[in-house]
């Protein structure tokens, strides 16, 4: 059966994440080596013996899960052969290395490249986001509407990741007068998430600004499948389009609700995770569409 590969952003870390699979497995102990190479510290080290904390840290977390997901696909070799390829938030950036837009060292490059200028963002606008459950997406987008016209600041819906599970983002201001207005408005929970910035939003803007600079000036090659990319939930293979919406994604909304039901209409019935603890988009999947086939590396 045909399959489509998925991959995981943030918050899919885990304390050991790959140090099974280096022990055991050549290709992936290539990936891990030449990941460490290129960025020019022992990333491996930290993934493999590290705690919590420590792969939590921005230049960490991006690089580790890219790398994780990648090292998980290495050791599938000639049996690699996906219909369709996406990625939630930097796991787009995995998915565009497995569809051949990207090398596996011009993809890490960039991820490293887009987390530290987005630590840089949170440090210079500290933002949050929080968690909405159990309220439609409409509801939800009026809501930030209102209060963002309301304080002049900025809320916005920022990860539609299944029916009745969006994340919202802005300001701490904002973002907490949306959570008392989402209850009022009959949101089973609505809770701040432990993140440092409000990630998806325009808070990004300066981020955005300076891993555009660096995405322009990386190739990027035709797809060998359809790469279906958060800021759209469309699925392309020209590399002008990907790069266009590489560089809208840092502030603009990761539509996984609508990807995964786009790839559904377009055929995909077997989806495969790939990278963190491969539980995380499985779920979400199922919550999606429960009918069709998901699994992971």
């Amino acid at each position: 059966m045909s399959k489509a590969y998925v991959f995981p952003g943030q918050g899919a870390q885990y304390e050991g994440m790959g140090k099974d699979i280096y022990m055991s497995d050549s290709a992936a102990r290539h990936t891990f080596d030449l990941a460490d190479k290129i960025l020019g510290y022992k990333v491996s080290e930290i993934m493999f013996e590290g705690s919590a904390d420590d792969l939590k840290e921005t230049r960490v977390t991006q690089p580790a899960l890219f790398i994780h997901a990648l090292a998980k696909v290495s050791m599938l070799r000639d049996n690699f052969k996906p219909i369709a390829a996406a990625g939630h938030s930097l796991g787009e950036f995995s998915a565009l290395v497995a569809a051949e837009v990207l090398t596996f060292e011009s993809g890490l490059q960039l991820v490293y490249k887009r987390a530290m200028a987005m630590q840089d963002a949170c440090d210079a606008d500290p933002g949050t986001m929080a968690a909405v459950l159990g309220l439609d997406d409409a509801t939800v987008e009026k809501v930030c509407a209102e209060v963002s016209e309301d304080l002049d600041d900025i809320v916005v819906a920022a990860n539609y990741n299944c029916p009745g599970q969006l994340v919202i983002s802005g300001t701490v201001d904002a973002v907490n007068a949306a959570i008392e207005k989402l209850k009022e408005s009959g949101a089973k929970r609505a809770l701040l998430l432990p993140v440092g910035g409000a990630f998806h939003s325009p808070l990004m803007e300066p981020a955005q600004e300076e891993l555009e600079e660096a995405i322009n000036n990386t190739t990027f090659r035709q797809a060998i499948c359809k790469v279906y990319q958060n800021f759209t939930a469309l699925g392309s293979t020209d590399p002008e389009v990907i790069k266009r919406n590489l560089i809208a994604q840092l502030t603009g909304p990761v539509r996984w609700t609508q990807t995964i039901e786009n790839m559904i209409a377009d055929g995909v019935v077997n989806f495969v995770e790939s990278g963190g603890t491969g539980k995380v988009l499985s779920g979400l999947i199922k919550k999606v569409n429960s009918e069709v086939i998901t699994e992971s590396l």
